[in-house]
């Protein structure tokens, strides 16, 4: 079985300007405001859905618009925007920075206007020569120019960016119990051997492809507990002594998991990456630490977190953002949805 790709909840938090960030049950807080941390993975989404109607086509435009303004004339990028259309930050080189590429990068590969593309593709020049001090930041902003390179093999920016994020993201640990090239696991870990494959893919370098592939399998085999997975709760896991399973577990790190497997087997081919595809997939199903689904079929949207008793019940643009993602790809390589 294979959730239904319903983008109702993502329209419901969406206004003229973006994306609200958080939501009261299903309801958004416009209170808080937008970010460019969340428009950017909606970028992402939106640029990937095949044959996308006109509804969603101008959500993009939206997101694009959004995405676009943040970014200052050197390639920095705000982050944060109140309803009225504030700007509430500085520029910078953070996370958001690395999200706005992947966004931007994606939909100049894969957004359905020659237009729409052109535009993302200006953006992303405009922030690709840039370099964040973050490894994290770096993997994000890898994602982006991997998808810009499989688009247009020759992208000389992109290329670079992508090489400079394999050399921030660094080589592995020595230790085969703990290769992870981070001492804690964070957030969105499955963002780090996706990255790593994809440059493995698009530099190419069958070494950094092996090292992204073992680490990504060693990654599913910390996350998953009984057969089902167990992901990095929102406080980290270290090599040891942290409790299992942990929580609270967020969708994005299921959502990170998924994304890192489908690139795996589009490099390899195996069908042992669609396992956890699956085990990402289902987790947002009930196939998890609490046996509680997150999904939420009377609004389409994903409730923000696995809990040890149940689930967090609002329904924030991130965790939204999570189950499509991770819909979209069992869509396309677990089988359709009647």
């Amino acid at each position: 079985m294979t959730v239904a790709v319903s983008f109702d909840h993502l329209i419901r938090l969406t206004d003229d300007i973006g994306l609200f960030e958080h939501a009261l049950g299903s309801v958004p807080r416009r209170e808080h405001g937008y970010c460019v941390d969340d428009v950017a993975r909606g970028l992402v989404v939106l640029a990937r859905e095949p044959a996308p109607g006109i509804d969603l086509v101008r959500l993009l435009e939206r997101y694009l618009d959004f995405v676009l303004a943040a970014q200052a004339p050197d390639g920095a990028v705000r982050n944060r925007r109140d309803v009225d259309g504030r700007w509430l930050d500085d520029p910078g080189l953070d996370d958001c920075w690395g999200r706005a590429l992947w966004g931007l990068g994606t939909a100049a590969a894969s957004a359905p206007t020659r237009r729409l593309r052109a535009a993302a593709r200006t953006g992303f020049l405009r922030s690709a020569g840039r370099r964040a001090p973050s490894p994290r930041a770096m993997t994000f902003a890898a994602l982006g120019a991997g998808e810009m390179l499989l688009a247009h093999p020759d992208d000389r920016p992109a290329h670079a960016l992508l090489a400079a994020a394999v050399d921030v993201i660094g080589p592995l640990g020595t230790n085969p119990a703990w290769p992870w090239p981070e001492p804690t696991l964070r957030y969105a870990n499955g963002s780090v051997p996706e990255a790593l494959i994809l440059a493995g893919m698009c530099l190419p370098d069958k070494a950094v492809l092996a090292d992204g592939l073992r680490l990504l399998a060693w990654l599913l085999r910390v996350e998953t507990r009984g057969g089902n997975l167990s992901p990095t709760p929102v406080g980290g896991r270290r090599p040891a002594g942290d409790p299992r399973p942990g929580f609270d577990q967020q969708p994005i790190e299921a959502a990170a998991i998924a994304d890192a497997c489908a690139r795996a087997h589009a490099a390899t081919g195996r069908r042992r990456w669609l396992t956890g595809l699956d085990r990402a997939h289902t987790w947002f199903l009930g196939d998890n630490d609490s046996a509680t689904p997150l999904l939420n079929p009377d609004t389409g949207g994903c409730y923000d977190g696995l809990e040890a008793g149940g689930r967090n019940l609002n329904q924030g643009a991130e965790s939204a953002l999570a189950l499509l993602s991770t819909a979209q790809h069992a869509r396309r390589l677990l089988g359709s949805t009647p």
